[in-house]
């Protein structure tokens, strides 16, 4: 397996030719960098105007590895080959490095890229890329790529650092300037030769001319960037298209450089395949932290969690939900400042709440809709503390107080709420949890703490701390996680908490399940996206009638579960009525029960119907938005169907449908979400206006399509342009 590693925007508030003058002073070896035993130079040339200058060298390192390995390997050192090319007009300098040593086996590539910073000339930007490919190592490869990635990430962490130390060295000696290069005759000084540390001998990071075919193919640049092109090209876009070191640090904490590595290339792979709706850079690192930095894993559940939001519009759940009163008077939990780490506090008095009244009052789904909202004001809390207290804070501090519980609060339907509750919250807001404090816990507390445990994930578990009657009041409890003057009343502290006490909900307020059935807006249902399940063999089609030609087929979906090609016909007359369920003639009914086929098999291509749009084919995990402008009148069919073995699932707890999925249909099926509309020729020129005003969204705010947006205002038809746009 290849390991990649892309850096972040590293900035020196130097001008570039002084960090070159520094850069010089690292060769031919430097005592900073131990393992860099020595450096000769191979070849070197300049322009006649001296405005380019390039030279390559054979450095020569003494890898930090078992003396037993080196044994086997026959040799003591390792040795690379560095091409640097300075361009002094440009004001660029480009390293690419590879080993000499053990090429057939190891293969090592680093690109490296001093440049000026985009909106100060007078600072200077570093970019860096690399990857490593162990072929075969006498059987040591795991050995290898384990030191490889240690002292690989150690340098890059201590790279800034040199250059620094060479800068203070310059100040010292009065060198504050040097002089930029111009085309006039060159003065009798010694020209500046900048050269560049030499690329360590193991390296994890993301190939800069990889194509974007997977997460770990894929170039590093923030929003606005070009996809393709090279690290010069990267760098010289604004500095909002890329991820800077120093707001890393500021606003998302210390992260080792692979973990740096893994954000930038997981955001620039759903840059690639999310076109608009990019989550927040603290929403995708709570992903990547639940699973340990594994991008692969890190992505699934981050794709279904998107595709979740967008299908029940939680991004729009704290202007759109409004508690019922039975909640503001009865559910015991608010929000309560903040703890001595700057964590927004929430406190839930569990023992008080009644709730198998809140659950007949109220539904399940309203119970959910409440503590999703409880989530999302949480996750705004928390930028707000991050901006108040100067530091990164991306997760709360819970204090549930459970005085009072007893076996009513085990009634079975109850259990099951918040089974569910916890596993929705689990798979949407993993890392949001900094501290969990359950005081006041009761004899019965093991018994619901053995039905819950299982559904909370095991890094979640590890922040729960236990406090059995009245051990929280002395050491190691409250004191030590919140501030005194803010401990509430009814924990013996002087402040008041105006978090309701409960009591129990009176039964006259309790609701028939019909009733519930019929009046609740059920979460689950209220989306205007709709689902459907594609086997092999068994496409999904959608038929579209149009009575007006030039009219605009528009479309927006979401590839939930493997991957599928999309495409459009067109047919003069109307298909016979669908087929739905095709398992249901051997007795097997599918999971979803909405896969629709409309195309008779009797049919044939070209002469009862015909391909409009090209195919596309569609990636597990992308979001396709697009337009098709009719040139005829009749019936046309979108069809999604089966194209390759979906991935496997990461999830350590599988959900009901996608394990009956499992045993009814094998793994031939996939999965999608979509919304289709058609507008008027006029209604879409307009909606594109609209989503072009958008601009660049880059919050959760943005997970939902431009065309779901404006689907209320967009209801009339009119005549335009024929063209089509497939974009995603």
């Amino acid at each position: 397996m290849v390991q990649k590693y892309q850096s972040p925007v590293r900035v020196y508030k130097h001008p570039f030719e002084l960090v070159m003058a520094a850069y010089e002073r690292r060769f031919p070896t430097c005592h900073l960098i131990p393992m860099f035993v020595d450096s000769d130079v191979i070849s070197e040339e300049t322009s006649e105007d001296r405005s380019f200058h390039k030279i390559e060298r054979r450095c020569k390192l003494d890898v930090d590895a078992p003396r037993l390995l080196k044994r086997i390997a026959g040799v003591d050192y390792v040795y690379f080959i560095q091409k640097n090319s300075l361009n002094h007009r440009e004001r660029t300098l480009h390293i690419e490095s590879h080993n000499e040593t053990f090429s057939n086996r190891v293969i090592i590539h680093e690109l490296c890229c001093y440049s000026v910073h985009p909106e100060n000339e007078e600072w200077t930007c570093f970019e860096q890329s690399a990857s490593l490919d162990i072929k075969s190592f006498f059987g040591f490869e795991s050995t290898v790529e384990k030191i490889a990635m240690k002292q690989y990430a150690s340098s890059i962490k201590k790279g800034k650092e040199i250059i620094e130390y060479y800068l203070r060295e310059l100040e010292e000696e009065g060198i504050t300037y040097v002089p930029r290069w111009s085309p006039c005759p060159p003065s009798p000084t010694k020209p500046v030769v900048p050269v560049v540390i030499p690329a360590l001998p193991i390296t994890p990071t993301i190939s800069i001319e990889a194509p974007p075919e997977s997460v770990n193919e894929i170039q590093v640049c923030k929003e606005g960037s070009s996809p393709t092109g090279s690290l010069n090209d990267a760098l010289v876009a604004s500095p909002d298209d890329k991820l800077d070191a120093d707001y890393i640090k500021r606003y998302l904490g210390d992260l080792t450089p692979l973990q740096e590595s893994c954000l930038i290339r997981l955001r620039r792979w759903l840059q690639e395949t999310h076109k608009g709706k990019i989550p927040k850079d603290e929403h995708i690192l709570r992903f990547l932290r639940a699973r340990d930095f594994n991008i692969d894993k890190a992505r699934e559940i981050l794709c279904q969690s998107l595709t979740w939001r967008k299908q029940h519009q939680v991004d729009y759940l704290l202007d759109t939900w409004s508690s019922p009163q039975v909640l503001h008077d009865y559910y015991t939990g608010g929000w309560h400042h903040h703890d001595k780490d700057g964590r927004p506090l929430y406190i839930l008095r569990l023992g008080h709440m009644d709730t198998k009244g809140l659950v007949r009052a109220l539904g399940e789904e309203s119970l959910l809709r409440h503590v999703l909202s409880i989530n999302e004001e949480g996750l705004r809390r928390c930028e707000e503390n991050t901006k108040v207290f100067g530091r990164p804070i991306s997760c709360w501090t819970c204090l549930v107080d459970l005085e009072g519980l007893n076996m009513r609060h085990l009634w079975r339907p109850g259990v099951k709420a918040l089974l569910r509750i916890i596993e929705v919250v689990e798979a949407n807001y993993p890392e949001t949890l900094g501290r969990l404090l359950i005081l006041r816990a009761p004899r019965v507390f093991p018994v619901l703490w053995t039905l819950v445990s299982p559904f909370i994930d095991e890094n979640t578990r590890k922040k729960f701390l236990i406090y059995a009657g009245n051990d929280y009041q002395g050491p190691g409890g409250l004191v030590d996680y919140i501030d005194k003057e803010i401990i509430p009343d009814f924990l013996g502290g002087e402040c008041m908490c105006e978090v309701p006490e409960g009591g129990l909900v009176p039964k006259s307020l309790y609701r028939t399940a019909e009733e519930l059935e019929n009046d609740e807006i059920r979460l689950w249902t209220e989306t205007i996206y709709q689902s459907a399940s594609i086997f092999k063999g068994a496409p999904h089609e959608l038929l579209i009638e149009i009575i007006d030609a030039s009219s605009v087929i528009t479309w927006d979906f979401d590839v939930c579960k493997g991957d599928v090609i999309f495409n459009i016909y067109h047919s003069k007359r109307a298909p016979q009525p669908p087929r739905k369920d095709p398992l249901a003639t051997h007795g097997i009914t599918s999971p979803a029960g909405n896969n629709v086929q409309l195309i008779d098999k009797s049919w044939l291509l070209g002469q009862d119907y015909s391909m409009v749009e090209s195919p596309l084919t569609c990636k597990e995990g992308e979001s396709v938005q697009g337009s098709h402008v009719t040139r005829w009148p009749g019936f046309y069919i979108l069809q999604w169907r089966f194209h390759s073995m979906p991935a496997c699932a990461t999830t350590n707890l599988p959900r009901v449908d996608d394990v009956l999925a499992t045993l009814q249909v094998s793994s031939h099926k996939c999965k999608v979400m979509y919304y289709t509309e058609v507008l008027g020729s006029e209604d879409f020129r307009t909606a594109c206006c609209d989503v072009q005003s958008l601009g660049s969204m880059t919050s959760l705010e943005s997970s939902h399509s431009g065309f779901s947006q404006l689907s209320a205002a967009t209801t009339s038809s009119s005549q335009s342009q024929s063209s089509s746009m497939i974009s995603r």
